[in-house]
Parts: C-alpha cells; sequence; structure tokens
C-alpha cells in the first residue's frame, strides 16, 4: 500500500510514517517546514520528505492519504485528495487500525510527562523480554542505535502516548480516545492547550471519555498526586490503581535520595515492600512517571529485579535535559519543557541535582498555550529553581495583544519576586549576553518545543570563542 502524510514532519506523524515503513508499505510525506531533529530522523529511515506543499505530490497510486491535525481546508494536497476522492484518515485512527486492533494497547497519558513515562514503559517491558510496539512522542535513546521515537516488536503488547490534542480538521476529539486502551495511565490533568480546549472543564471530559474506554478486565492507573487526575477513579468502570508519593497510593515512592545525578526511592505496593529502585533521572515529577512504569511492568508480568535492572539502564529522550554541549566548563541543556508547571518541574529537578551550581533558564514561548495570557501569572512562580532567566520573544506574534503573553510584565514579576529576569527578545543578544556573562560551573537550560532559532549550537559555538 502507498501511504502519503500531509504534515509529515511532526513527531507523531513521522514517528507512524516509519512504524508503517517498517510494516511494508511505502511511505512518503510532504511539509511546509522540515527542521532537526524529525528531518534527520525521516532521512535516516529513508522516508522521502516532499516540499513545500504541492498537488502534484497526490498521484493516482496512492491508496491512503493520513492528514496532520496542522493541515485545514484550503492546503493544497488535501483539496486535491478530496477532489480526487482517494481513501483518507487521521494519524490516530491509522495507529489504531495497523497496531493496535490486536494488541494489548497500553496508553500513557496526562498533561506532563507521558513521553518520558511511554518511552521508560516500552524500554522497561523490552528489556524484561516482552518484546513489545512502542510509539513516543519524541526520540527515545534506549530504542536503534542512535535512538528512535519507535519500537516495532512482535509482542503482545503496544505502548502508545497518548495525546490529548484533537485528531484532524474533520475530527476535533482527542486523538487518544482511539487507541483502544486495556491498560491506561493519567498521571496529571491541569488546563493546556488552550488552543483548542476552552477551560480546564473540557480538558477533564476528554480524560473522562479516555477513562470509560477502559475494559473490565483491563487497569486504570492514575496520578494519586494530581487531584484532578485522582478523582477520575470515581467514573472508572476497570479496576484502578494509583501511583504517587503518599502512602495512600497503590503504589507508593519512599525514602528518596539524590546523590551522583543518580535517583534512588524504594516502592510500596499496597503498603508492603516491592522493591529498592535507581534512576538516572532527576526530579520527583520522574520518580513519579517511573512509578507509573514500573505498575505497568508488573501488570504485564515483570518483577521487581527485572524492572530495577530496566530503570537503572534506561538513557531516557532527547530534549529533556539532554546535555547538548560542554564548553569552558558551561553545561548546555536541551529541555522542551513549555508549560509552567514542566517549567517548575525541571528547574526544580536541576536545583536538587546540581545545588551549588548557578542555572540559566533561557524560555521561548511558542506553544499556542506558553504564548498566551492564560498562563501569565503561573509563569512568574515557574523559575523560582533558576538564578539567572531570560525570556525570548513570543513566537505566536500574530496573537491579539490582549491575548497574548507579555514577556515584559512576566520579566518585572519575576524581578519582584527576587528572580534576576531579563526580556531578549533576539537569539543572538541573548547568545552573546550568556557568553559574555558565564561562569565555569554555570547550567544553560534551553526551554522551547520548537527550534528556538538554532539557539542551541549558537550559544556553543559563542562559549567555545570566549
Amino acid at each position: 500500500m502507498t501511504i502519503h502524510f500531509i504534515g509529515i514532519c511532526g513527531t507523531a506523524m513521522a514517528t507512524v510514517a516509519a512504524l508503517l515503513k517498517q510494516r511494508g508499505h511505502a511511505v512518503r510525506g510532504s511539509d511546509q517546514n522540515v527542521y532537526p531533529p524529525m528531518s534527520d530522523f525521516l532521512s535516516a529511515e529513508r522516508i522521502p520528505i516532499l516540499r513545500p506543499f504541492s498537488p502534484d505530490h497526490i498521484t493516482p497510486d496512492l491508496d491512503l492519504a493520513v492528514v496532520g491535525n496542522a493541515i485545514s481546508r484550503g492546503n493544497v494536497e488535501l483539496e486535491a485528495v478530496l477532489d480526487a476522492r482517494i481513501r483518507y484518515c487521521s494519524l490516530p485512527e491509522v495507529v489504531r487500525d495497523e497496531f493496535l486492533w490486536g494488541a494489548r494497547s497500553i496508553v500513557i497519558a496526562g498533561t506532563h510527562g507521558k513521553t518520558t513515562t511511554t518511552a521508560l514503559t516500552g524500554w522497561l517491558l523490552a528489556s524484561g523480554g516482552l518484546d513489545p510496539t512502542a510509539l513516543v512522542g519524541g526520540i527515545a535513546l534506549n530504542f536503534g542505535t542512535a535512538g528512535s521515537s519507535y519500537r516495532l516488536g512482535a509482542g503482545r503488547e503496544a505502548v502508545i502516548e497518548g495525546d490529548e490534542y484533537d485528531s484532524a480538521f474533520f475530527d476535533k476529539t482527542a486523538k487518544f480516545l482511539k487507541y483502544v486502551p486495556e491498560i491506561a495511565v493519567i498521571s496529571n490533568i491541569e488546563f493546556d492547550h488552550a488552543d483548542i480546549y476552552p477551560d480546564l472543564d473540557a480538558v477533564r471530559l476528554a480524560f473522562r471519555r479516555l477513562v470509560n474506554l477502559v475494559p473490565r478486565g483491563g487497569l486504570l492507573l492514575l496520578g494519586h498526586d494530581s487531584p484532578y487526575a485522582a478523582a477520575l477513579r470515581d467514573v472508572a468502570v476497570s479496576p484502578v490503581e494509583t501511583f504517587g508519593l503518599a502512602a495512600e497510593a497503590t503504589w507508593q515512592a519512599c525514602d528518596i535520595r539524590h546523590a551522583d545525578g543518580v535517583t534512588s526511592f524504594t516502592v510500596r505496593r499496597r503498603g508492603e515492600h516491592f522493591g529498592r529502585f535507581e534512576s538516572p533521572l532527576l526530579g520527583m515529577h520522574n520518580v513519579r512517571n517511573a512509578l507509573a512504569a514500573i505498575a505497568v511492568g508488573s501488570r504485564v508480568g515483570l518483577g521487581a529485579e527485572a524492572l530495577a535492572a530496566g530503570l537503572r539502564a534506561f538513557r531516557g529522550v532527547k530534549r529533556r535535559l539532554e546535555t547538548v554541549g560542554v564548553q569552558r566548563g558551561v553545561t548546555v541543556l536541551d529541555d522542551f519543557a513549555h508549560h509552567p508547571t514542566a517549567v517548575l518541574e525541571t528547574l526544580s529537578a536541576l536545583r536538587t541535582g546540581y545545588p551549588s551550581r548557578r542555572i540559566w533558564a533561557v524560555f521561548e514561548p511558542r506553544s499556542a498555550s506558553s504564548c498566551r495570557r492564560v498562563f501569565q501569572d503561573d509563569f512568574a512562580h515557574a523559575f523560582e529553581g533558576a538564578d539567572e532567566v531570560v525570556i525570548a520573544a513570543v513566537f505566536r506574534s500574530s496573537l491579539p495583544e490582549a491575548e497574548r503573553l507579555s514577556p515584559e510584565r512576566l520579566v518585572a514579576d519575576l524581578q519582584t519576586r527576587g528572580r534576576r529576569a531579563r526580556y531578549i527578545p533576539e537569539v543572538d543578544d541573548i547568545v552573546r549576553t550568556i557568553a559574555a556573562e558565564r561562569a565555569p560551573g554555570d547550567i544553560v537550560v534551553l526551554m522551547s518545543n520548537g527550534g528556538f532559532g538554532g539557539i542551541h549550537q549558537k550559544l556553543l559555538a559563542a562559549l567555545g570563542e570566549q
């Protein structure tokens, strides 16, 4: 079958394209904006990227068009597909139909942490010998020789990141509602995706609908420490277990310690000792992520020793506190954080791991939510773990001013709270500032859900010249 992806360079689209190619389909795709890391990933997978969008890409040999959720009416390729009455579907539909109906579908959902938890769950099952298929919304460093966003296995289990974002222009419901979960993990629920959800109640409704899909013989795992996630147990038909730091959780992490870049903790299940674990991931949020993965692994038959060995060997996910380089004693990290809670947890993890080092937080408001004023006050609290805060220009400058995040006000609020904060709109000016003021031992974390104007390599180059 010949499959064409309209808008292939999103992480999820590229991942599924690669999986379908592994299944023996002829796969290609088109996009307007092509940049690393997904362009590199698609190139390595030998999947052609056609650009820019053109109706000439919709050829008579095409059996199926997969329409990305960033594509809308007026896209020339979409219009050509509709005119020719070529079969089309959304990304989550093709995932369900090709990979999930015959599998034990394990859906990892939640506002935060789902990419890391999906990668970790897939890895724990693989290292434990179960040979799962896994679809991750990022590059998991344990998959493949250089990391991959997927793993195609021959086992029964399929671990998939359950995104609450909408499915396609013709289907505005959450992607995860297509994923037929036998096991569902909902780690936490907060307001996000302000471009498609009007308020928190709408987000909570989407997750309630996911809960309603778990069968009576399945399992729902809920984050005990997230009130809105924990409340879902009241509407579940399936068995429910919880995970968190409190003694009331079914799966509890306690006696948590941090030393030499390693987090160790004890896991108790229903109050009884289950095992002692070590994780290379920093932060309490990653302890919770590991708990969820351990609970899933136990459900599918893995013991504590196998799970502990897998966790110790986990290498993480690209763009999640990933070290992109060290120059003249300055460590430069890349992180995907763009929601206030994610920013807060990332900086808290760094502060815990490196209590005596100066931390620079360099933030680009880029996502549909972080560009909006809805999180203006929340961001003022999010940078408490940083010594130096630099706010870049708002990426979506076309938003009306009344709806757009104000970097100037954010900086003023941070300064009122005792933070050293600056608004530096241009990437080149940010690079010059850090290079001029850097000191050995500094940690610079660059936070954005996009390319951030190539700041990563620009900064490393500038630091090397000092």
